[in-house]
């Protein structure tokens, strides 16, 4: 099929091109410059046009996310999605796996990026990638926490560490380098934690400095189209905001020299508001986003994403153990925790955000902060999905930013004071434009992984993903807003229409993106003998299958990359 989009407004930083009414071709699954005379008109008019909207970092499938839908009944049943001719599904901070689907479609976005992908459990997260309709997705694996990592950089063998890594991004058919807590979630599997970038990771000769940085010297050896992707210590503690800086810093002499792409960081910080916190207790707790944001500005090898608070019932579910055990000690509420041999650790707790809560008001504003700030090349929207809040919260954070008077209205009259005391927020007099919104939800995302050739623009090859929206680009009331970007009028995938005023009208599965990287046969094949010989001595499997198979393929996507000179 051939279309051809009509009188529609595009937004499309990538390219440049900022509410400029301009026609829109499709052929082939492809941006064409032209279509035959027969290509099927789609009527733009009064409408917003985007690339469909790139998630970096959500946590939409594995064996975390799992045990938080068993975990919470009372989830599932506050939000049923039952829609003729499409599966059932439930479930409103951790949706069941076609419901995600359907719902990031509704929005408008097209891919999303499962953000901790443990690699023992990566087999799961294929599976529940299998049954997650009307996206493209992909897995980052955790490294930050490995014993294997561990072993090379205490051996300072960085060519032998990168080995692995390409190895592993292979075996799990993963996309890239996570790093949660560095080192403090092995140190919870002895019932402690580290706070610092020097602290020791006990029974290993090795601090979460030197884990950020072979790793991150590694992602530049290999070339990878995304650079390191970090929570770093400390997460959700007053005073972290320093840590958080001095890790940033610790990447500024890695250059950011992918084979592929146009990322053009070495570091990214995600969800950064849980990393920007001043005070020595929750009684002085104050926002030091100011700090982050003056540091991030200045920089070159740095972006973020936001992790917005939404101010919702939530499920809480990261990597970081021991951050789970601090907020079931604090709030009493259910608690999972699971140790991932050698590699990592998990843990999950329901939460609420409330708008009455003094700390809950300052955390939404922070996130605010960040977005507002911040240079809008640098920062990306999300709500850390379901840390902060859900994916779906998106539209309400849009009109958050683009009607200053909306947001007022909850700075003022509905969250807490401490929200207009210990931040900036209330002199944040920016209001975001529909090519901010862009930046933030599609195209900044695009170049930080490294997939900008193909997605996240409107430019002639790009694959044709397309939301538009039904909206004035000058709108300003909250509400319409808020409803207009819910529920997309047309979502195009691949050049199909899989979304018509704001209804999904075809049901398809697509690619899953992972790396193939190519590295000297010989160094591999010494890294090997090792890996297996960690096999042997500690996992319960035996190495012979640990390797995801193509029963698990979903459309597998390899990027193949040579880093055979390394």
């Amino acid at each position: 099929m051939e279309y051809i989009i009509k009188n529609g407004i595009v937004y499309d930083p990538i390219n440049g091109v900022n509410g400029e009414k301009m026609d829109i071709c499709v052929k082939d699954g492809k941006i064409v410059e032209k279509v035959s005379e027969d290509a099927k008109v789609i009527d733009a008019s009064n409408c917003v046009v985007m690339a469909g909207g790139i998630e970096i970092h959500s946590h939409l499938a594995g064996p975390k996310v799992n045990i938080g839908r068993m975990m919470r009944p009372e989830d599932s049943i506050k939000e049923i999605y039952a829609k003729k001719g499409l599966r059932c599904g439930t479930g409103f901070s951790i949706p069941s796996t076609f419901k995600t689907g359907y719902q990031y479609c509704e929005l408008g976005y097209t891919f999303a990026l499962e953000a901790a992908m443990p690699p023992l459990k990566a087999r799961h997260v294929h599976e529940e990638f299998l049954f997650t309709p009307q996206i493209d997705v992909a897995a980052l694996p955790l490294f930050g926490n490995n014993w294997i990592v561990f072993k090379y950089i205490m051996e300072k063998d960085y060519k032998a560490l990168a080995a692995y890594v390409a190895w592993m991004l292979k075996a799990t058919k993963g996309y890239g380098i996570k790093i949660v807590n560095p080192g403090g979630t092995e140190a919870w599997g002895w019932g402690t934690n580290v706070h610092s970038l020097d602290d020791p990771v006990p029974g290993f000769d090795i601090t979460p400095k030197e884990i950020v940085k072979g790793l991150g010297m590694v992602n530049e050896l290999l070339g990878l189209p995304h650079s390191i992707h970090v929570h770093p210590n400390d997460l959700g503690h007053p005073g972290n905001y320093e840590v958080t800086i001095e890790t940033m810093k610790l990447l500024e002499d890695v250059k950011a020299k992918p084979k592929i792409g146009e990322r053009w960081s070495s570091y990214h910080n995600t969800h950064i508001q849980f990393h920007a916190y001043g005070g020595t207790s929750w009684k002085d707790f104050e926002s030091k986003a100011l700090e982050i944001i003056d540091y991030v500005n200045k920089s070159k090898h740095v972006t973020i994403d936001v992790g917005q608070v939404t101010l919702d019932e939530t499920t809480t579910m990261t990597a970081d153990g021991p951050m789970e055990y601090d907020l079931y000690m604090m709030t009493k509420f259910k608690w999972a925790n699971c140790d991932v041999e050698l590699e990592t650790g998990s843990g999950v707790v329901p939460f609420i955000y409330s708008r009455k809560n003094p700390v809950h008001s300052v955390q939404w504003a922070i996130g605010l902060e960040f977005l507002l700030y911040t240079d809008t090349d640098k920062v990306i929207l999300t709500t850390d999905h379901p840390n902060a809040g859900p994916f779906t919260r998106y539209p309400r954070i849009l009109a958050w930013l683009l009607s200053k008077k909306y947001r007022e209205d909850w700075l003022y009259n509905k969250v807490h004071k401490w929200a207009r005391e210990r931040t900036a927020l209330p002199d944040a007099d920016k209001e975001y434009d529909m090519y901010e919104v862009a930046k933030v939800t599609r195209a900044n995302q695009a170049i930080a992984l490294g997939l900008s050739e193909s997605m996240g623009h409107l430019g002639v090859g790009a694959n044709a993903d397309i939301a538009i929206y039904e909206i004035d680009p000058e709108e300003k009331d909250g509400k319409k807003i808020e409803k207009a970007f819910r529920y997309a009028k047309y979502v195009l995938k691949d050049g199909e229409v899989i979304v018509k005023d704001g209804e999904i009208v075809k049901e398809k599965f697509y690619r899953t993106f992972y790396l193939d990287v190519q590295v000297d046969e010989s160094l591999m094949n010494e890294v090997l003998k090792d890996v297996e010989e960690m096999f042997k001595r500690y996992y319960t499997i035996n190495f012979e299958n640990y390797v995801v198979t193509e029963e698990y393929a979903n459309n597998w996507k390899p990027i193949k990359i040579d880093a055979t000179n390394l």
